[in-house]
C-alpha cells in the first residue's frame, strides 16, 4: 500500500508575487523592481524560540523522544514543534511555553527579543545564528527534566535568506548587509540587515518582535528591499 504525499497549497506571498506579475503584464506596463524580482519577498517576525540538540531534547522530553510538528514553517524543512519548555533567567524570572524550532541542530541556542532579555535579566549580545561563543547560559526546564545551557541565549540579528538566483538579483553576497523599508502608517527603515544564502532557502526576511511591533508589521504592509 503506498501512501499520497499531499502538496501544502502555495504561501499567500508567492500567489500575490504571481498575481502582480500577471498583472503587469496584461496591462503592458514595465514591473516594479519589487515585482519584478524573482521570487516574493517575505518578512516575518521571529518569535523567541530555541533550537536543541537530539541529546538537550531527551534530557528534557525522556530517552528517544522526537520533535513533533506543530507548524511547517516558510523555510523547506523548518517546523515549530508542539514541544515547549521553561526558561529560567539569572534572576529566577521565567519564561514559559518557549516554542522549539525543528529539527534538531549540532548546538543549543535560545533567540529572545530584546525586551524579553531585560525582562528575564540578561545583557544580550546581539549574534548571527550559531554564533554563540561567550554568551550568557539559562537553565531549561522540561516536562522530565532541566537541561543547563552554558551559552546560547542571544539576540539573533535582523537577516534575510535567499538563494543564489536571489543574491545574484540584488547583488549581493552571504555576509552582506542590506536595507529593509517597512511602509504603512508606522513606517521604518531598518538596516544592517544580514545576507545569509544557500541553495535550499527561500526569499525570507526574520525580524524580532521589538521591530515587527515598533512597525505594527502586517500581512499587507509595503515592504522592500535594497542593498
Amino acid at each position: 500500500m503506498s501512501a499520497t504525499l499531499q502538496q501544502s497549497p502555495p504561501h499567500r506571498a508567492v500567489v500575490e508575487h504571481l498575481v502582480r506579475q500577471a498583472v503587469y503584464a496584461k496591462l503592458g506596463k514595465p514591473l516594479p523592481q519589487t515585482a519584478g524580482a524573482p521570487n516574493p519577498l517575505l518578512v516575518n517576525i521571529s518569535a523567541r524560540h530555541c533550537h536543541l540538540t537530539q541529546a538537550a531534547v531527551e534530557i528534557l522530553f525522556g530517552k528517544g523522544h522526537q520533535l513533533q510538528v506543530h507548524k511547517w514553517l516558510y523555510q523547506e524543512g523548518q517546523f515549530a514543534a508542539k514541544e515547549t519548555l521553561t526558561l529560567i533567567g539569572p534572576r529566577s524570572r521565567v519564561i514559559s511555553n518557549l516554542r522549539i524550532l525543528g529539527p534538531c541542530r549540532n548546538l543549543n541556542q535560545i533567540e529572545l527579543s530584546y525586551t524579553d532579555g531585560i525582562a528575564l535579566g540578561f545583557d544580550l549580545p546581539l549574534r548571527s545564528s550559531g554564533d554563540i561563543k561567550d554568551t550568557p547560559g539559562c537553565m531549561l526546564m522540561g516536562p522530565e527534566g532541566f537541561f543547563e545551557m552554558d551559552s546560547g541565549v542571544i539576540r539573533a540579528m535582523r537577516h534575510v535568506h535567499m538563494n543564489p538566483t536571489d543574491a545574484t538579483y540584488y547583488g549581493v553576497k552571504a555576509g552582506d548587509r542590506m536595507k529593509l523599508k517597512i511602509g504603512g502608517p508606522n513606517a521604518i527603515s531598518l538596516e544592517e540587515m544580514l545576507v545569509r544564502v544557500d541553495p535550499s532557502f527561500k526569499l525570507e526576511v526574520h525580524i524580532d518582535t521589538d521591530e515587527g511591533n515598533a512597525c505594527n508589521l502586517l500581512p499587507e504592509t509595503p515592504v522592500q528591499l535594497t542593498k
